[in-house]
């Protein structure tokens, strides 16, 4: 069992317990929001063999990061009763942004399995093996019927990276993109089918591409070419 191979030697929200680094395996989660974040970052960087970022936030952003293309000003003035006293940068952004990292795992929430296969990995001294494919590939596994060809519901399902098990359209319902892009996806495609075959406006497909991984890879160059056109249309 993978349990008695590691010992988890810092992990506040399970233990009070701390084991003073350095560490082989670092898995971080969160987006880095603040000042502090980024020393923090840092450091953890400074005392880890291998740094694994999980989740959303931490390998895209996460929803934190949509408050990049708006006034982050505005917001912290609406929210807290004394803005000054909020410390944060101008965007949030990945891990990756601020420090070098040797795998990203992605989902919100991540797999667990894959989250196994990747400590696995470099306890064994290998490369993660965490399929590519698309969400797609998932629903054809569990039998669905396509809810785009059936229901023309739009559907993230066929840029999305595999990892849900098709959670959302195993409920007739179009992939969220919880698990951000898949290896080489065909976004600009997609975004031209919702829009001519779905009448689907450009500021829905803009909210569907940033959603959970506004700032990963393709995904960002997607939405920033989106928000490009969009202005000239207007």
């Amino acid at each position: 069992m993978l349990a008695e191979e590691v010992e988890i030697a810092y992990f506040l929200e399970a233990s009070s317990k701390v084991e003073e680094g350095p560490y082989d395996i670092s898995l971080v989660e969160g987006s880095i929001t603040t000042p502090d974040d980024v020393q923090r970052i840092q450091k953890v960087r400074k005392q880890s063999r291998f740094l694994v970022s999980i989740g959303a936030c931490a390998t895209a952003g996460g929803i934190q990061s949509l408050r990049n293309f708006a006034d982050v000003t505005e917001f912290t003035s609406v929210v807290y009763a004394r803005p000054d006293y909020i410390a944060t940068l101008k965007d949030s952004t990945p891990i990756s942004a601020h420090v070098p990292v040797d795998f990203e795992l992605q989902g919100c929430p991540i797999n667990k399995l894959q989250l196994l296969e990747v400590i696995s990995a470099f306890l064994n001294q290998r490369a993660p093996q965490v399929s590519a494919h698309s969400v797609c590939i998932e629903c054809k596994l569990k039998g669905n019927v396509c809810v785009w060809v059936a229901h023309g519901t739009p559907c993230m399902g066929p840029i999305t990276h595999a990892g849900c098990g098709a959670l959302c359209p195993s409920y007739n319902r179009g992939c969220y993109a919880c698990y951000g892009p898949k290896e080489n996806p065909n976004g600009e495609s997609l975004c031209h089918w919702w829009a001519e075959k779905l009448g689907t406006d450009k500021a829905t497909i803009i909210e569907n591409i940033r959603n959970y991984n506004a700032l990963a890879g393709s995904f960002k160059k997607i939405g920033e070419n989106l928000e490009v056109n969009k202005k000239r249309t207007t």
